[in-house]
């Protein structure tokens, strides 16, 4: 299966609007020339890899087939995508499914076995050693689960470490550094050394040194597994608070679906190194693909996904001109508050001051039981 990213983004998330006015502040997404196009990518470790992409009789056979004949893993099957300037693009499965690996080829950190792969039209695969050694440090900084500081020194060295390697001046390192510490919430640690640092703190000042280069697009791997879910939730709320200030392309790996819900604007949702499904938030847990991603969305409320865009119905000559109103990308579980509060009166939905449609209150209902598909699907 070759999923290819086309359509318009639609932004939602499980936790509701922090994604979508995220996006909103910094612009929306760009549909130009993407910052990454991926085509027919593949990786495939084990001997004679280079075989299997072209030979039909083993692409088609299952990981556990393919062992057995021919002794390699095929990590990465026939992907296809576009990553688009600005937008938070979540690559998300369980363990194994080649997610992390599919982030490293994009950088040629692992080289991929077949394939084509751009950045702004660039042919990385064709890149030289220092045309690679840029790519890495200047236009794609990696954000890792382990944070990689150098203990012996400052936080405010730490973040300009990636300046002094681009052979930047010290006073003007510093001065960058100690603006994107403030940034990420590190104000006043700047001489601390990381082990005087809680975990979450620690990755801030992974975060921030990523950002002091200014990359094109910032590559978090799984950067916050480690972390205690509180923490968590605060660093994830900073990629979106950094996104809606900056609009800064980002491709975020995880094997957590609340957390893909709540940073993606898109999310490719893999499986034993395929994508099987691409689409926004509330594509993948509205209409599910297959049984597999059913399977993953089942326990997601709906209501804090779907979005009264997918759900409404066009407007009535009897339908009231007042009343409770939301915006298009308000979520069910908002419109259902807009409803309470205006005693189960019908929802319009209003956009630049035009009723684009209204939603009655037993389609939220339905919606909420799962009984109600959104209306309004994008093709993924």
């Amino acid at each position: 299966m070759n999923a290819t990213a086309t359509g318009t983004t639609t932004t939602t998330t499980a936790t509701a609007t922090t994604t979508a006015t995220a996006t909103a502040a910094a612009g929306a997404t760009d549909t130009g020339t993407p910052v990454f196009r991926v085509r027919d990518l593949w990786k495939v470790f084990g001997p004679k890899a280079d075989r299997v992409p072209g030979d039909p009789a083993l692409t088609g056979l299952s990981q556990a087939e393919l062992r057995a004949r021919t002794g390699c893993t095929a990590a990465v099957r026939d992907v296809s995508f576009d990553v688009r300037k600005g937008e938070v693009f979540v690559v998300m499965g369980l363990s194994g499914s080649g997610k992390s690996t599919l982030v490293r080829c994009l950088t040629r950190l692992i080289e991929p076995t077949s394939g084509t792969l751009e950045i702004d039209g660039d042919d990385v695969l064709a890149m030289d050693r220092n045309r690679l050694r840029e790519l890495r440090r200047s236009r794609a900084a990696m954000v890792f689960q382990h944070f990689g500081l150098l203990p012996h020194r400052s936080v405010l060295d730490n973040v300009a470490y990636g300046l002094e390697i681009q052979g930047v001046g010290r006073a003007q390192r510093r001065e960058r550094a100690a603006e994107f510490v403030a940034k990420v919430g590190l104000a006043g640690l700047e001489h601390r050394k990381p082990g005087q640092l809680s975990g979450g703190q620690q990755q801030r000042v992974g975060l921030a040194r990523a950002l002091a280069v200014d990359p094109e697009v910032l590559l978090f791997d799984e950067p916050f597994s480690a972390l205690d879910p509180l923490i968590r939730r605060d660093m994830q709320e900073e990629v979106v608070r950094l996104h809606r200030d900056e609009g800064r392309t980002m491709v975020f790996i995880t094997h957590d679906l609340s957390e893909a819900l709540r940073v993606g604007d898109r999310i490719a949702l893999m499986r034993d190194g395929r994508i099987v499904q691409l689409g926004t938030p509330e594509e993948i847990v509205g209409s599910p693909a297959d049984d597999y991603v059913r399977d993953f969305v089942r326990d997601v409320p709906r209501e804090q996904v779907v979005t009264v865009r997918s759900a409404m119905r066009p407007a009535r000559a009897d339908d009231a001109e007042h009343g409770p109103a939301v915006p298009p990308g308000a979520t069910v579980s908002e419109a259902i508050t807009a409803a309470a509060h205006g005693g189960g009166a019908p929802v319009r939905v209003v956009e630049d001051g035009r009723c684009l449609g209204v939603v009655d209150p037993q389609t939220l209902l339905g919606v909420v039981a799962g009984v109600a598909a959104p209306a309004g699907k994008a093709a993924a």
